[in-house]
């Protein structure tokens, strides 16, 4: 930041001037935290332009991640959202088909701002030091992911606002693919079982519920027995999705009052700085 904001006046294009100039009163006045401290470098500077498409680049990453998902889960095969249908179009073919065009759009757009860093990096490798005519062609890719990214979060929370997730259908699969197994391991590690051993236990017990063809919530309490005496009831209470995710106690972990107290921390920082 403070580079990004080191006065550049008074360099006189390279080599800096012999006239009587006060370049700190200057910066003081124009409200710079600090004045560039070599004229020849900051010429050429163009580091708080690359670093600046960085971010956006990151943030064009994460928002295509997002975009990805979304559109994942809203496939027939997923199931778990509901697009708005005003951020959809129709199939030109299959009428019942409907688009996640802005998701896609979102994931395809990333790929400028990605593009946008790279131009300028490149831009910037072959040149030697003050300033060289090149320069001039930092401004398109500046500019248009810029207007990319802007675009982007233009659209996204109306899309966010307007979706709705199917939790009749999440709910009805959540206990597929044994999510609590981690759960039942720490609780052996908890009652003094070595996580190794432990491991090794819920392997097994994982591997006899794909033969029976059941969920580990359905094995009886004595086969709990069997692996930690006396504690086999203790131990179902851990099973199933929901005990599993009430067990977690880690901060920003997904237990439902972590998860709470960070939508009340973003919702605190979002009013604050609107």
């Amino acid at each position: 930041l403070k580079r990004v904001n080191g006065l550049p006046l008074g360099a006189a294009a390279l080599a800096g001037t012999s006239l009587p100039i006060d370049r700190h009163r200057v910066a003081e006045k124009l409200g710079f935290s600090e004045v560039a401290r070599n004229s020849l470098d900051v010429s050429s500077d163009r580091d708080f332009v690359a670093e600046y498409l960085f971010c956006l680049a990151l943030m064009g990453v994460h928002l295509s991640n997002w975009a990805e998902e979304w559109v994942l889960w809203s496939t027939t095969e997923f199931n778990t959202i509901e697009l708005p249908d005003e951020f959809c179009t129709g199939s030109s073919i299959m009428p019942h088909k409907k688009n996640p065009d802005v998701l896609e759009l979102t994931r395809g757009r990333a790929a400028k701002t990605i593009a946008a860093l790279q131009q300028v990096l490149v831009l910037l490798k072959g040149l030697p030091t003050a300033y060289n005519r090149d320069l001039q062609e930092d401004k398109p890719p500046l500019f248009e992911a810029t207007d990319t990214i802007l675009g982007i979060l233009e659209v996204a929370p109306p899309l966010i606002l307007g979706a709705r997730f199917k939790t009749e259908s999440i709910n009805a699969r959540l206990e597929d693919g044994f999510l609590d197994a981690t759960t039942l391991m720490e609780g052996l590690i908890a009652r003094g079982i070595p996580m190794r051993s432990a491991h090794e236990m819920i392997g097994k017990l994982v591997q006899e519920c794909e033969t029976k063809r059941c969920r580990l919530i359905d094995l009886p309490v004595s086969r709990l027995e069997e692996i930690c005496p006396n504690q086999g009831q203790q131990l179902r209470e851990l099973l199933g999705v929901k005990n599993a995710i009430e067990t977690f106690k880690s901060y920003g972990s997904t237990a439902p009052n972590q998860v709470r107290a960070q939508l009340e921390i973003w919702q605190e920082k979002l009013q604050a700085n609107p």
